[in-house]
């Protein structure tokens, strides 16, 4: 099968890395990126298989028609706001397409391709990222383990494993996703409704052994169409971030005096835009790429045999520091490139932009979230709950030698 990977940046690469080393099937790959040298700067970093480099501007609807063709599928790792015109090129192109998602308005639009992709014969699914994505599937599972769930808590973090001041917060991924998740709102289910709360708010603490103080607050994205999915079968789901004590009221201290707002103001004579300015002071001053942990925490409560029960999916990865691939690359990116050659291999049945593809029995992650209550999509569950299990232990383990390593060190 053959896969193109839109973006060389630091989930493009990541993709791009576990389809070059962790996927047999896979015999042509791709990078594009607007930044030609980018682009074969990431293809040249692999020697097993070969990778090809390709310039692309992702606004180009008709240039992406051109390069998606001849792929079985395409991941999109760029800017969130691309994702709509390259679900209509990969429909036009006949070629499966998933994305990393995060912004509602954008996967609303992307489901409002269904019959155009399902007429195409293409499965269009965005969200296939960490949050959402591999989470999605997480709470799927945690719920198909309960006869009667009610409440779902999912708290998601990337953090420096050296936190800096001042806002203990290094970029591991997009600013401009960062800080629309950040003011955009959030969508959870309260009291078995969908309602919106602001993010940034909603504080509370959280602990993970071995950590120091961590807290979570309500952000936009994380939870997509989960709401719209449990809606009627829950009472209570809701999303937040996890970051280092503190960090959420420095940050909205930014936000309220309006160093995110998107409106053109004057200062000096010069018109600008307080987003953009301080969006390129966040990449000029934070920390980046430094080596780092993600933080998984889900958690489903109801009742199983007549007895309360809450069923808790949990993983803490770390850097490969062998393979320079960062926790959030190896958690945000290989979902997607597994969802997209489940797409390419024909694992996903059904055809069409939708959040509910019914996996066929070979796949090894779901990319459905609302199949629990089948044999086959208990089974797929099943199948995630294995890799996923056997992924945190491992990343458990290199977080111990990591923490006994700097003990060691320092004695």
């Amino acid at each position: 099968m053959k896969i193109l990977v839109l973006g060389a940046g630091r989930m493009g690469h990541g993709a791009v890395f576990d389809l070059v080393r962790n996927s047999p099937d896979v015999s042509g790959i791709a990078v594009a990126d607007a930044d030609r040298l980018k682009a074969k700067a990431a293809a040249g970093q692999f020697t097993e298989k070969p990778v090809e480099a390709h310039a692309i501007d992702a606004a180009d609807e008709k240039a992406a028609v051109e390069l998606m063709r001849g792929f079985d599928a395409a991941i999109s790792c760029v800017n969130y706001w691309y994702n709509v015109k390259l679900a209509r090129a990969a429909i036009a192109a006949g070629t499966h397409f998933c994305d990393l998602g995060g912004n509602n308005t954008i996967v609303d639009q992307q489901l409002a391709l269904d019959a155009e992709a399902r007429s195409a014969g293409v499965n269009i699914i965005p969200d296939c990222g960490l949050a959402p994505g591999m989470v999605s599937i997480l709470t799927a599972l945690a719920v198909s383990r309960l006869d009667a769930a009610e409440s779902v808590r999912i708290r998601v973090g990337g953090l420096p494993q050296v936190p800096e001041p001042p806002l203990g917060y290094q970029l591991v991924f997009s600013v401009e996703g960062l800080i629309n998740e950040y003011i955009e709102q959030a969508r959870v289910l309260r009291n078995g409704e969908i309602v919106e709360v602001p993010s940034m708010t909603e504080v509370e603490e959280l602990s993970f052994e071995g950590f120091p103080p961590l807290e979570a607050f309500q952000t936009s994205g994380g939870t997509s169409t989960l709401p719209d999915t449990f809606l009627g079968k829950l009472r209570d789901l809701d999303y937040k971030t996890i970051r280092y004590a503190g960090h959420c009221a420095k940050f909205k201290a930014m936000i309220d005096l309006g160093l995110c707002s998107s409106e053109e103001i004057t200062a000096g004579g010069k018109a600008f835009v307080p987003r953009q300015v301080f969006g390129k002071l966040l990449e000029m001053n934070l920390p980046a790429d430094g080596p780092d942990y993600v933080l998984v925490r889900v958690e489903a409560s109801g009742a199983k045999d007549g007895v309360e029960r809450t069923v808790r999916f949990e993983i803490v990865d770390s850097l490969d520091r062998a393979n320079n691939i960062s926790a959030m690359m190896r958690t945000t990116a290989f979902p997607a490139s597994i969802i997209a050659q489940m797409m390419a291999a024909g694992r996903v049945t059904g055809r069409g932009a939708s959040r509910k593809k019914r996996p066929s029995k070979r796949g090894p992650l779901c990319p459905s979230y609302g199949v629990a209550g089948s044999r086959s999509g208990k089974k797929a569950f099943e199948r995630a709950a294995g890799n996923l299990k056997a992924f945190r232990e491992r990343s458990r383990k290199a977080v111990r030698k990591e923490r006994q390593s700097k003990l060691s060190g320092s004695a």
